[in-house]
């Protein structure tokens, strides 16, 4: 009889010491959590760039995200419940299952990058793997909320829409693309 392996998820909350956690958030809602955590006593951050932005003949300079959907906090385990009650908070980012503190040391380049005032910084998502719930933020297909069913290559996935039962291969640059929270059939 072969002995089943139990799955061990990791959490690294801690009773005493703060670490860094990424929280996701609703689209285009980052500074409006930031604002809420910080009224609990929550120490969190919103890494911002600054950008030129044109409007017609209108040029403004914007503070926007670094990372959609994200803001960074340091917390200690008794916040955490606290956070995901917090209005337009989607969810603590884990990987499978697990609750992975972030790195001091990676932290503090996110915060050198951040001041850099002639650094253009161009943010690429991670990792999609096939069965990831995501949505296009940019272009013609803005909105468009789909499932990966394949992915070939860099820039090109099969994406099944949601609600629709229909498969469509978009060619979509990496960056075009969030992941989201899953939704319901």
């Amino acid at each position: 009889m072969t002995a089943i392996k139990k799955q061990h998820t990791i959490n690294h909350l801690d009773e005493t010491e703060a670490r860094w956690f990424a929280v996701r958030t609703r689209s285009k809602s980052e500074k409006f959590v930031q604002r809420m955590l910080e009224k609990k006593q929550v120490h969190a951050w919103v890494p911002l760039q600054k950008l030129l932005r044109r409007w017609g003949r209108v040029k403004r300079w914007v503070e926007q995200p670094l990372i959609n959907c994200y803001v960074f906090v340091k917390i200690v385990k008794s916040e955490y419940i606290s956070i995901l009650e917090t209005e337009n908070v989607a969810g603590f980012v884990k990987f499978k299952q697990d609750l992975i503190a972030i790195p001091e040391a990676e932290m503090e380049i996110l915060k050198r990058i951040t001041l850099e005032d002639d650094l253009e910084v161009t943010v690429v998502p991670g990792y999609f793997a096939e069965g990831d719930p995501v949505e296009i933020s940019k272009g013609n297909l803005l909105g468009l909320k789909g499932k990966v069913v394949k992915i070939e290559g860099k820039h090109k996935m099969l994406v099944e829409l949601a609600h629709i039962g229909y498969s469509l291969l978009i060619t979509v640059d990496t960056s075009f693309l969030q992941k989201i929270a899953p939704y319901s059939t």
